[in-house]
């Protein structure tokens, strides 16, 4: 039965974006991008509904006044494709740096264009750097924008020894900003290989911001011990409570 309803809410995921794409996102490409953002965001809520439904993966947010309004940089655990939905639902002008060959997907490349994401290019690394500091300075500062950074970088098995990059502390020191970090568990119930949907509850804390000023290293150590704890308890409780159904999580 759980192999049944992960094959299904697979075919389901992408027949509810394509439908979102076709009927809602594409035809507002014309229009200012707060519509399409606001379908973005309906589709996400939707795909939600859509995994409590058919898989019985409901999720739970702590913290959200630990958010601040203005520009700032959410920097999150990366342990599966959940949390590059879920937290778009949670802050009020997301931004995402994302790899520039996703904005050559048509229609859904088009979206990603439309709502300013700021693609990069991992070949030309320097430049890619400094060419992402400057679109960010002016989503964050002119705009005011959240920006949603995984530190790691990279999807990482929930459990698995943190793997932080140096990308997120130079954003911090040149931008300026506060930095909130994001704990979570969604490596349990949605794991990164392998296409098992496991009933229960996603669980993401969302901390008090860092404020801007600290030297680079402080920073960087503080934001992963601040992660790497939580997220290490909420695995626990996610982990006894797939135990307590009956399954065993990824």
């Amino acid at each position: 039965m759980l192999a049944l309803r992960s094959l299904l809410i697979t075919g389901l995921f992408y027949v509810n974006l394509t439908l979102w794409l076709i009927f809602a996102a594409v035809p507002s490409i014309l229009l200012p991008p707060r519509y399409l953002l606001a379908i973005a965001t309906a589709w996400v809520r939707s795909t939600l509904w859509l995994l409590r439904v058919v898989v019985g993966l409901r999720y739970e947010f702590t913290g959200l006044e630990n958010i601040p309004p203005g520009g700032i940089i959410v920097a999150a655990k990366h342990q599966s494709t959940w949390e590059t939905l879920a937290l778009v639902t949670i802050v009020r002008d997301p931004v995402f740096i994302l790899k520039r060959e996703l904005t050559w997907i048509p229609l859904f490349g088009w979206c990603l264009k439309k709502l300013r994401m700021i693609p990069v290019n991992r070949g030309a690394r320097s430049k890619a750097l400094v060419d992402v500091m400057r679109r960010a300075r002016v989503e964050l500062g002119e705009k005011g924008r959240q920006l949603l950074i995984f530190p790691e970088g990279t999807r990482r098995p929930a459990g698995a020894p943190p793997a932080y990059k140096t990308g997120v502390m130079h954003l911090y020191h040149d931008l300026g900003v506060p930095c909130v970090p994001v704990a979570l568990n969604s490596g349990l119930y949605w794991p990164r290989r392998g296409f098992l949907r496991w009933p229960g509850t996603i669980r993401v804390t969302i901390m008090e911001p860092i404020q801007p000023g600290l030297p680079k290293e402080e920073f960087q150590a503080l934001l992963q011990q601040r992660i790497e704890t939580e997220s290490d308890r909420l695995l626990a409780i996610g982990r006894a409570e797939l135990a307590a159904l009956g399954y065993k999580g990824a």
